[in-house]
């Protein structure tokens, strides 16, 4: 297995380049048109912004209800590394060839037979995460996967073609036991942090619900040596402050920002938890310290927790904003339409430093009662002008940027909004993120889409050599 990554990604950092997108003529943001990613059929019509140009579309077609657990291939999460997308789904994950983003094309599909199956990656590395305790009968490349396992799976990639599972990491009870701690829970998210100083990973696996088990209150922190990535390990555990309801139940989801930040925002329960890992506020990577939760109301009196929970986190690229999304209805609702309270349908952004709020966006386009939509995935853009535009993927409501350079007066940019699927059906944008000059976009039902933004509120965004989503390895000033 190559072992380059602290030379390589000093060499791609330092020769970061700049990426100017300039706007069609003619282009105006608040107009309609359809606009169809891939070949006929990939994917449903559209209404989009003029700017919003769809490239190519790589097919995965797959279903949600009506399809047993273990036959499950629904589209789930995206990494990034050079010109693969590593795009999780329900049965293992796909390597996607993205060096032609008009023209993607699929590399291998290795099967892991468990939910959700959110992933990372980090040179040659996978982590895909295993949800629930594994039931009899399930495998993961290959090999049998115990009865009640719940953890993460740890792969080779170094031949795209045909990666090679090569270890895991069990939370499951029996795990815990080994640890000589109480119990355990499974992974639903990761989020990885490189310490090359370290030669390591360090990966903090979210279990998004307690399910009445103190220890799951948490965030497991796993360490992955870069030489020996089959010898990861559970290192410690993160515990979760329970806000105003004196209780929490998991992250959902984390970001994390480093450089001259070093913060970790976890979307907990109706409390995110703000954790610094590093100077200049204390913490570590092993034992973050707790700087302050975030509640939020509906603005009718209600209580954040209320019929939902925090669902993702991320930082502006200088580490002065924490956008935060709300998730009502476990994403399997019509929570976007016009009659639904604002907290069901907005990104918040708060002052990273103090957790005060500045300011929101609240989705603009109304959806029917059939879509299933939440603010789900999402990054930000880097800019070094210091604009803050993020781009999301908000299940059937589609993909939406974001300008939020005015906290308090954010504006849409452009979107891609999907028609609505069969009633009652899982569907639409799962994450939608930026990444060097192309929006890619995880569809549950049909796969990966790509698009390209035309939009002078993205011009210069910096080309990066990798990306995990939920992570920013380096901080702009």
């Amino acid at each position: 297995m190559r072992r380059t990554a602290g030379r390589r990604l000093f060499v791609l950092i330092a020769a970061l380049s700049l990426l100017a997108v300039s706007p069609p003529a003619g282009a105006h943001p608040e107009g309609d048109h359809d606009d169809t990613p891939g070949e006929p059929g990939s994917y449903t019509s559209r209404e989009s912004t003029a700017n919003m140009h769809a490239q190519g579309h790589s097919e995965h077609p797959a279903q949600f209800f009506g399809v047993p657990s273990a036959e499950r291939t629904v589209s789930s999460d995206i990494a990034f590394w050079g010109e693969y997308a590593i795009h999780g789904n329900y049965d293992g994950f796909r390597i996607v060839d993205i060096s032609a983003p008009g023209n993607p094309k699929l590399v291998s599909h290795p099967k892991c037979n468990g939910d959700q199956g959110d992933i990372v990656v980090w040179d040659d590395i996978v982590v895909r995460s295993w949800n629930s305790p594994a039931p009899a009968g399930r495998f993961c490349d290959g090999e049998p996967v115990p009865v009640g396992f719940e953890g993460v799976h740890v792969f080779d990639i170094s031949d795209p073609a045909d990666p090679d599972l090569i270890g895991a990491v069990e939370f499951s009870q029996a795990g815990a036991a080994q640890r000589g701690t109480a119990d355990g829970c499974g992974s639903h998210t990761q989020t990885a942090v490189p310490d090359l100083a370290n030669n390591r990973l360090v990966i903090y696996s979210n279990n998004s619900s307690g399910g009445g088990r103190a220890v799951c209150d948490t965030m497991n922190i796993i360490e992955v040596p870069l030489d020996a990535p089959s010898a990861a390990s559970h290192i410690g555990y993160a515990p979760l402050t329970g806000g105003s309801r004196g209780s929490n139940n998991g992250c959902h989801d984390a970001g994390a920002i480093l450089g001259d930040v070093n913060l970790l925002a976890c979307a907990s329960g109706h409390a995110a938890n703000v954790f610094s890992i590093g100077a200049p506020r204390g913490g570590t990577l092993e034992n973050p310290r707790f700087l302050y939760a975030i509640e939020e109301s509906d603005g009718q009196g209600n209580a954040v927790g209320d019929g939902g929970r925090w669902h993702s986190a991320a930082f502006t690229w200088d580490g002065e904003v924490l956008a935060l999304g709300w998730e009502p209805g476990g994403g399997a609702q019509a929570r976007c339409q016009e009659s639904n309270p604002d907290i069901d349908k907005s990104m918040f952004f708060y002052d990273a430093g103090t957790g005060a709020k500045l300011g929101q966006w609240t989705l603009p386009r109304a959806q029917s009662e059939t879509e299933n939509c939440t603010i789900h995935n999402y990054n930000m853009v880097p800019l070094r002008n210091g604009k803050y535009v993020a781009v999301g993927g908000h299940y059937q409501a589609g993909t939406w940027a974001v300008d939020f350079s005015d906290p308090s007066n954010p504006r849409t940019i452009g979107f891609s909004d999907p028609s609505p699927i069969e009633p009652s059906n899982l569907g639409g944008a799962w994450s939608t993120y930026w990444y060097n000059n192309f929006i890619y976009e995880s569809e549950i039902q049909t796969g990966l889409n790509v698009f390209r933004l035309s939009s002078p509120a993205t011009g210069g965004a910096i080309k990066l050599p990798h990306l995990n989503p939920q992570t920013q390895d380096f901080s702009l000033n």
